[in-house]
């Protein structure tokens, strides 16, 4: 067998067997280097290192780590408690509020799966005694949660900045615009929804409640406002402003909500910590097996079998969008990006595509993968938390996929959704 096909069977092979996809990752490059690369050996250290050593990823534990802390203390509940005072009393207007509540949340933790969890645990209860139906509940649950991965901090976007040497910052304020569009697509749906299947609506809060729940609120609103508002006014870097979230995130946390101990603390960060490692763990894989593809020259034969070298600049976001929407079907989204980034960046600069709008496409990708069958990482969490089979967990889904694939299309048409308040901050 030659180098490619080794490399499929490999993978194959182990996946097939239950191992987690760093383990495939890792064995595929080494059989390579063993057997088909004639270079040291020393050289796949050097490559694993190599993909782990930027220093913008030194955001990734931090931002995990504020995360960690925030979904454990009573940021989402007083979040909850701030949205539904002013769109409770709507039509639709719980659906509208989780929806709205994830975005919120989201903005804080920068975690799909986060997310699910602390705006689940509360509402779907919620939801179900309003009388919607579970499958609704839960796939506008899973499906809001994904915009935590477009609206900043962003993992998904910090990896993808690494690979493509693109602008972190630029990237996290590009989201925003796709971020705001899918809650609206949301809400609307879910008002459509409610109008249907005749949900009831609840009382109209008084301005005092309104007030109320703002000041409860305040603090946690203060953490995208810092983490936004410091990036675009030029003040902090990604990096530095992941520092500060992890700070903001004890002060809120332990020293204002007290909802979090001291000594607590420790073993949040002992979770982190394990996160952090299997995040590294699979970044450090992924740039070593970009390599071996790239050395045996795979990418060029793709890239050269579908014709996308002489293809315009639509055809190449079409075809992004579709490689990363189908990878992050089945692998994990961090691998997907450390592994076709490489790929189709060249592509891109080729076209004089602008980088920022395919980082916010790849991260929308990323963040619809994430929720979509079979292998979606939100889908599991859901069962997990909602103890529902997997049947129930995903049947709902297909009308929140169909917008967030409308928004992609969106994106490509329309680009200025994601470039026009970076250019407006950068440029």
């Amino acid at each position: 067998m030659d180098l490619g096909t080794t490399i499929v069977v490999v993978m194959l092979g182990l996946l097939l067997l239950g191992f987690p996809m760093m383990v495939p990752l890792a064995s595929a490059s080494v059989i390579a280097f063993a057997f088909f690369m004639p270079i040291p050996h020393q050289i796949i250290i050097q490559q694993m290192v190599s993909g782990i050593s930027p220093v913008a990823l030194i955001a990734v534990p931090m931002f995990i780590f504020a995360a960690d802390i925030v979904t454990k203390g009573h940021t989402a509940s007083r979040l909850i408690d701030l949205a539904m005072t002013f769109v409770g009393h709507m039509r639709g207007g719980l659906a509208v509020t989780t929806a709205l509540g994830c975005t919120l949340f989201g903005a804080v933790s920068g975690s799909t799966q986060a997310t699910v969890v602390a705006m689940g645990g509360p509402l779907r209860p919620k939801m179900l005694e309003a009388g919607y139906k579970d499958s609704f509940t839960m796939a506008l649950i899973i499906n809001a949660s994904d915009i935590a991965l477009l609206i900043p901090p962003s993992i998904g976007m910090i990896v993808f900045g690494v690979v493509g040497k693109v602008s972190i910052g630029e990237l996290f304020i590009a989201g925003i615009g796709p971020g705001i569009l899918i809650l609206l697509l949301f809400s609307a749906y879910s008002v459509w929804y409610a109008k249907v299947n005749d949900i009831p609506t609840i009382p109209r809060r008084t301005w005092l409640e309104r007030g109320k729940a703002v000041i409860n609120a305040g603090p946690a609103i203060m953490f995208p406002v810092l983490i936004v508002g410091g990036i675009y006014l030029g003040w902090v870097s990604p990096t530095e402003v992941a520092a500060v979230s992890v700070v903001y995130a004890i002060i809120l946390e332990v020293l204002i909500f007290r909802s979090v101990k001291w000594h607590e603390l420790l073993h949040i960060a002992r979770s982190t910590g394990l996160i952090t490692a299997v995040v590294f763990i699979l970044v450090g894989a992924g740039t070593t097996f970009s390599f071996v593809i790239s050395f045996a020259q795979i990418p060029q034969a793709v890239i050269g079998a579908l014709a996308l070298d002489t293809a315009g600049p639509y055809t190449i976001l079409f075809a992004i969008s579709i490689a990363f929407f189908i990878g992050c079907m089945f692998v994990d989204p961090i691998v997907v990006i450390l592994v076709l980034t490489p790929i189709f960046m060249p592509l891109v600069n080729n076209a004089g595509i602008d980088p920022i709008l395919v980082g916010t496409l790849v991260t929308l990708q990323v963040a619809i993968g994430s929720a979509t069958p079979p292998f979606g990482c939100d889908i599991f969490t859901a069962i997990a938390i909602f103890r529902r089979p997997y049947a129930e967990v995903i049947k709902g889904t297909p009308p929140f996929i169909c917008m967030l694939l409308l928004v992609a299309v969106l994106l490509i048409f329309f680009p200025q959704i994601a470039t026009f308040l970076p250019e407006t901050a950068f440029h």
